[in-house]
């Protein structure tokens, strides 16, 4: 549901507003204001997805308030006056509707509303899921594709970075699990004490290393990662660290 408020200060507009939100199955309204005093402490009360908002009010302009205010709901101008459409764009509005306001145009405009919402809040569920990694005490979450998926971290034998993605590669899996991440997201996820960063492109689980041969890692099945300069002496150290013998 998408939360608005009506800031007007002509009662039958209120009252056709009012009635067209009814109408509109995704809309709620949250409340009426008759100036933007009033609308500024109702934004501080409730949540707000989008204003319907007069810009010829006394005392503050529509247009006025909406550039006072640090953090703005979305906005749809309303007014007589056709003269302040590029003034109204000027500010972001998403839509500005001319009175008298019929309902095609009204629902045009909640249409536009309800597709940026849809936007951002998408945007902000890939930041909590596909763009981050959530993390257990033994595992993590990654999303691919259209599934999230669940990562033991004693399955990953290696990540590979692929610009903004990564590969995850995983025993029993045939293809690696492709995620939009950042390697340096999925590095502050991943137990330091069992995987490290050997090239800038690669992430190994240094538990799952069945040989090293000329700066190459070498997994089953002849898989190989490359130790890249950068990252060898920190990599070697960890090598010689549980090295038995004389000579590498």
């Amino acid at each position: 549901m998408i939360r608005c408020i009506i800031v007007d200060d002509e009662p039958l507009a209120v009252i056709q507003l009012q009635k067209y939100v009814e109408r509109v199955s995704f809309l709620e309204c949250v409340g009426v204001c008759n100036s933007a005093a009033e609308a500024m402490d109702l934004l501080a009360r409730e949540a707000v997805d989008v204003m319907f908002l007069d810009i010829n009010m006394p005392d503050v302009s529509g247009i006025q308030f909406v550039r006072s205010l640090l953090s703005s709901p979305l906005v749809v101008f309303t007014t007589a006056y056709s003269e302040y459409a590029l003034e109204g764009y000027k500010v972001a509005a998403v839509d500005y509707l001319l009175k008298p306001i019929s309902f095609d145009d009204f629902l045009r405009a909640a249409n536009k509303v309800k597709t940026v919402c849809m936007g951002m809040r998408s945007l902000k569920d890939e930041a909590s899921l596909a763009s981050s990694a959530q993390h257990t005490d033994d595992s993590l979450f990654v999303k691919s594709d259209y599934r999230i998926i669940r990562v033991p971290f004693n399955s990953i034998i290696y990540v590979e970075s692929m610009s903004e993605y990564v590969r995850i590669f995983v025993e029993g899996k045939s293809k690696p699990i492709v995620s939009l991440l950042s390697m340096k997201k999925i590095e502050e996820v991943l137990p330091a004490d069992v995987f490290m960063r050997v090239h800038r492109s690669y992430v190994v689980n240094l538990c799952k290393i069945k040989e090293v041969s000329k700066m190459r890692i070498i997994y089953d099945g002849d898989v190989a990662v490359p130790v890249g300069d950068m990252y060898k002496d920190a990599f070697y150290d960890y090598v010689d660290q549980r090295f038995i013998g004389k000579n590498r």
